[in-house]
């Protein structure tokens, strides 16, 4: 990692520390930018310095829109392949070597926490993930390092998998030293309270999307009439293989159905084997991995969104679903399953057309529904869209973690 650079002393904002191991490798990368999307909305409010691992191409240091962002590497570029086009478990169940990455990682990043609370000395951390980026705080308190005030935010991967007897250990310790937590569902607030999280202390707060200038619907792109669209990482709570089950059954009301599949991951052979030997490659389309940039242009043409959204084998499940929302501001309806997250946008408008996760059969019936009826989904879709506008877009997304910092700078400064 380069070496940081003191901050400047002429600049009044709050330095703020974000750490996160999902984070765009380069501009208009195809991996999650929710983090990045977020720390560039508090750059007026803050200093923003981001640490996050190296990925082959990256740069290990740059400044994008205005965040500091230093990148530690783990182990040589061609290497580095714990965390990206997939996630760390999902990498981690579908290329069993990457766990040998894993101690180089964690050292990694510790010695990077380490040197850049020297270096920028930051007046809070916010900590994107219980593991391993709070955990990283709570090992420095241990021997006896001071840090700032943490706020810990959980995105559903570390609160529901990782559920063996020494995770939840260190899961509970590591929430026993934060000062304050969120989440990004209200269903997944019952499982951060039984870590021990304050229930004073503990938000609500969703990661956001641009639902004013990006994710909008556009009259001028015409809606084909059976076109099923797939946006996600390609693991296994994403639920591709039951959505590609339950393509037959669509396909024998509706002919003409065609699904097209944007993203990348480590289900992707296998799901590529799964259309060939149900014989649907006339009617399949791998997009591969799109930048952000791509994705309205699809949701505004395409008949839906399916997100077949189940619980993998680990317990990890979808913890909001943010795709939804990028597909509901672009018009697009949405067949979804009942999963706890999913009760987050209902808000009193949500439709029927939720089918019981890992059901093809249930999958496929909501799929017809709407194909036979377009016209209820699109009238649903515009009464959703201005809570969405509300609770969802980035302006109000951003200032509400914003705030929640903000009283953790202020508690702080009023303790010394």
């Amino acid at each position: 990692m380069s070496k940081p650079v003191s901050p400047d002393a002429a600049d009044s904002r709050p330095r703020l520390l974000v750490l996160a191991s999902t984070y765009p490798r380069w501009r208009d990368d195809h991996e999650p930018s929710f983090v990045h999307e977020l720390s560039r909305r508090l750059v007026g409010r803050f200093d923003v310095t981001v640490l996050c691992p190296h990925a082959a191409g990256a740069l290990p240091r740059e400044c994008m829109d205005g965040v500091h962002i230093f990148r530690y590497r783990y182990a040589p570029a061609r290497w580095e392949r714990l965390v990206n086009d997939g996630g760390i478990i999902g990498n981690l169940r579908h290329h069993p070597w990457t766990a040998l990455l894993l101690p180089t990682f964690l050292l990694a990043q510790l010695w990077g926490l380490r040197r850049l609370l020297r270096a920028v000395r930051p007046n809070v951390i916010h900590a994107h993930w219980i593991l391993p980026q709070a955990l990283m705080v709570a090992l420095l308190q241990m021997v006896g390092v001071r840090t700032p005030p943490t706020l810990v935010t959980s995105h559903g991967a570390d609160l529901f998998a990782l559920r063996g007897r020494l995770a939840t250990c260190i899961k509970r310790l590591t929430m026993h030293r934060m000062q304050a937590s969120s989440v990004v569902s209200r269903a997944m607030r019952g499982p951060m309270l039984a870590l021990g999280a304050d229930p004073d202390l503990l938000g609500v707060a969703p990661m956001g999307v641009d639902l004013q200038h990006h994710f909008t619907p556009d009259a001028l792109t015409p809606r084909a009439r059976y076109e099923l669209l797939f946006v996600g990482r390609l693991v296994e709570k994403k639920g591709l293989p039951h959505l590609l089950n339950a393509l037959p059954r669509v396909l024998q009301r509706h002919p003409e159905t065609v699904l097209s599949i944007a993203g990348f991951g480590p289900e992707l052979a296998a799901c590529q084997h799964q259309v060939e030997r149900l014989g649907l490659k006339a009617h399949v389309r791998f997009l591969g991995a799109l930048p952000q940039d791509a994705l309205p242009d699809l949701y505004r043409r395409s008949s839906m969104l399916v997100t077949p959204f189940v619980q993998a084998r680990s317990g990890d499940q979808e913890g909001l679903g943010l795709v939804m929302v990028e597909a509901l501001g672009c018009g697009c309806p949405v067949v979804t399953t009942r999963l706890p997250a999913i009760r987050e946008l209902q808000d009193g408008h949500w439709p029927p057309y939720l089918a019981e996760p890992g059901d093809p059969v249930s999958l496929a019936a909501q799929i017809n529904a709407l194909l036979d009826d377009p016209a209820s989904g699109k009238a649903w879709v515009a009464q959703l869209r201005p809570s969405l506008l509300e609770r969802f877009d980035h302006a109000a997304v951003a200032t509400g973690y914003a705030q929640q910092l903000s009283r953790l700078v202020t508690s702080s400064a009023d303790s010394k």
